[in-house]
């Protein structure tokens, strides 16, 4: 795989806080519009124009995409973004209590995703596809990096080590209390020399983002005759993290009711499927069990039946659905189904009980995290995972860099 500097715009250091917001998907668009509308700068302006938008507003009707173009015309004009002097790759460290991870911030070329030496692990909703390769071409830039994962390299975690010696770019602390600190690295061939060890990376986050960087490159692409593969267009924005830096958190499961079934009726038929105690645990100590809440109570789940060694098969959140998610609960596509939702990050059992407590759900699974060597093992496959089963924090920002098209 192959990746390159880039002559990013980017917020000047004293404005890198107020500029730099959590990614479009992250968060519901009540709590991003309140973020916004106290800061003019807040990139969500860019990132998730629909903040400025009244509710009614077609989501088809492209005004969202239009805004975030003149959102980002208006950044360049009062100088809350500037053109870097440069060609540069970027190091970037996040860091949340006592854990850190550490990634270089490029770009990856569309063939490579084109090729699979950038696996996937998830299926990608093609209206949602759409309405991000519209925000790209629209704006002409990727206004927030792809989220990848590679297997370690020693030759450069000794490189960013050495990097981080130095006195960093941007260091601020979000009021989410996620400490960001960048470094930048002039274009020269020792970050992209040491990556030639590197054969392939991951997507860990970001698969809509990715596809429709590739489906905004290919549009270019076809509509130019003197198209070299070379132009910015073919270029994507990314961070790219080793694998031994990741904390993968679970995603876990809430379902809206029983399935006409009554609580008790619906914990004798998981008993048919499951070895069945109550419990005080609030998460499973390791594979192979869930913990469900029910009724203002703690129980775990045990599977009775093994589950082979499918990479896929063998996943909790895969065995929950299996076993009892569609055959008791009636959710049969939870890519789609209504009555599921999904909860990720540190507080999210506290979230979930919250919410079956006030009877705003009728039962809800934590399950055991999925690992990145999980993930690996199945995008190695060519497998797809099912839908919510990785959940990273601490969370990019975007604005701190934008990649344009030209």
């Amino acid at each position: 795989m192959r990746i390159k500097s880039f002559n990013a715009w980017r917020p000047p250091a004293e404005l890198a806080r107020d500029v730099a917001s959590l990614p479009y998907d992250v968060g519901d668009l009540e709590d991003a519009k309140a973020l916004a509308s106290d800061n003019p700068r807040s990139f969500l302006h860019i990132e998730r124009p629909e903040v400025d938008l009244p509710e009614d507003v077609d989501p088809n009707s492209g005004l969202d995409h239009r805004s975030a173009a003149d959102q980002f015309r208006l950044f360049r004009e009062k100088g809350w973004l500037v053109k870097d002097q440069d060609d540069a790759f970027y190091v970037y460290a996040i860091r949340l209590n006592d854990h850190e991870q550490v990634g270089i911030i490029a770009c990856c070329h569309v063939e490579d995703y084109e090729k699979d030496l950038i696996k996937k692990h998830e299926k990608t909703k093609k209206p949602v596809e759409d309405q991000r390769t519209e925000h790209v071409l629209t704006v002409g830039a990727q206004t927030g990096p792809i989220f990848l994962v590679y297997r370690d390299a020693p030759e450069v975690n000794g490189l960013v080590d050495d990097i981080m010696k130095g006195e960093p770019l941007y260091d601020f602390t979000a009021s989410d209390g996620i400490r960001h600190r960048v470094w930048k690295v002039l274009a020269g061939d020792t970050i992209s020399g040491a990556f030639a060890s590197v054969p392939v990376c991951y997507v860990a986050d970001g698969h809509h983002r990715t596809a429709a960087a590739a489906r905004a490159g290919q549009k270019r692409r076809a509509a130019n005759p003197d198209h070299t593969g070379n132009e910015e267009y073919n270029w994507f924005l990314s961070v790219l993290f080793p694998a031994s830096h990741l904390k993968v958190l679970a995603y876990n499961r809430l379902v809206a009711d029983l399935n006409g079934r009554s609580a008790s009726a619906f914990l004798d038929a998981v008993r048919e499927r499951a070895e069945v105690k109550e419990t005080t645990a609030v998460r499973p100590a390791s594979p192979g069990s869930v913990c469900m809440y029910l009724e203002g109570r703690w129980y775990e789940l045990t599977w009775l039946e093994p589950t082979g060694d499918d990479p896929v098969a063998s996943l909790d959140v895969s065995i929950l659905q299996e076993r009892v998610l569609a055959p008791l609960l009636g959710i049969d596509d939870p890519r789609n189904n209504s009555r599921i939702a999904y909860a990720g990050g540190f507080d999210s059992v506290e979230r979930m009980v919250k919410k079956v407590d006030a009877g705003r759900a009728a039962v809800a699974f934590s399950v055991h995290p999925t690992t990145v060597d999980q993930l690996m093992a199945i995008a190695d496959a060519g497998r797809i995972m099912p839908p919510k089963s990785t959940w990273f924090e601490p969370k990019l920002r975007s604005g701190l860099f934008v990649h344009t098209l030209e």
